[in-house]
């Protein structure tokens, strides 16, 4: 029997209805008037609700050249179930409401060949919402060509985990044919998130918040995985993605592929005035000559 992920956060975090979601991400996407480009090896790209990230997402998977891409691996942080490890999905197929995209089951035997990953059942699967976020984009992207992808859901790995698995999943990256799509917001700013870090001399708080992400994105395009978690010691920024994008920039670290890494959009779902406020900052990113963000 197939075991199939359903779009579960469809109608709540993003539109159900085929023809209502191709436009809005046509619309998102042509905004853009980024240029197609082979260069693109991967995302980096958030994953709160549409009508806060659809934009800023589109930034990132705009300028994906479709043609040669045959695998595509998502990274995504847990918010519901935790795990110090990665864990793979035991499914057979995700759906979206403009396309299904099969799982990559050689690839996944591969890796739990490797005695270092564990497997979310499909109610794990489904709770959870940083990968789907990224699958109509990719759906809409990828449409019409054959694809697969390789779900891994990465917990709350240590240091070590992090460079364990980066070096694991290194040699993915030295393959033309494999895209990485990253998921990550970046700061949850506000009592509500227990983070209000502010300096007073950026003005408002929304501007300290976005001096504060800008900080790490510095970083980040780099390539530096020592340096990003120096950051993140010294300042906490609830970067919400921070393992996938630690295990990223590890298997940077670990592949003969040059990677350039470019931010290209930053986006707030509110501008924090007072501390009575909260806010999520999107991210978007592509990479490959380079990976956009």
């Amino acid at each position: 029997m197939e075991r199939i992920r359903r779009a579960s956060h469809a109608r709540s975090w993003y539109a159900d209805n085929s023809k209502e979601l191709a436009e809005e991400l046509d619309g998102w996407l042509s905004a853009t008037s980024l240029p197609k480009s082979s260069d693109v090896r991967g995302v980096i790209a958030p994953h709160a609700g549409y009508s806060y990230s659809g934009r800023a997402a589109a930034y990132a998977f705009g300028n994906i050249d479709p043609t040669n891409i045959s695998r595509i691996f998502l990274l995504g942080p847990s918010h519901h179930y935790f795990t110090p490890k990665c864990a793979l999905s035991t499914a057979m197929m995700y759906k979206t409401p403009i396309g299904d995209l099969p799982i990559d089951m050689e690839v996944i035997e591969e890796l739990k060949a490797t005695g270092k990953f564990e497997l979310m059942n499909l109610r794990v699967d489904e709770a959870g919402h940083s990968m789907e976020m990224h699958l109509p984009y990719l759906a809409k992207v990828f449409e019409g060509h054959s694809v697969t992808v390789v779900p891994i859901l990465v917990g709350a790995l240590s240091a070590e985990n992090e460079a364990m698995y980066g070096k694991l999943l290194a040699k993915y990256i030295d393959d033309p044919q494999n895209l990485f799509s990253v998921s990550s917001d970046f700061c949850h700013w506000g009592s509500r998130f227990n983070y209000m870090h502010y300096d007073k001399k950026y003005g408002a708080v929304h501007k300290s918040i976005e001096a504060l992400d800008k900080m790490s994105m510095d970083i980040i395009e780099t390539g530096d995985a020592d340096a990003f978690k120096e950051y993140l010691s010294e300042y906490h920024n609830t970067i919400c993605g921070r393992h996938p994008i630690s295990v990223f920039l590890h298997m940077l670290r670990n592949s003969s592929t040059r990677i350039k890494i470019k931010f290209l959009r930053l986006e707030q779902s509110s501008r924090c005035k007072t501390t009575r406020d909260s806010s999520e900052l999107c991210i978007c990113c592509s990479k490959g000559g380079c990976l956009k963000m």
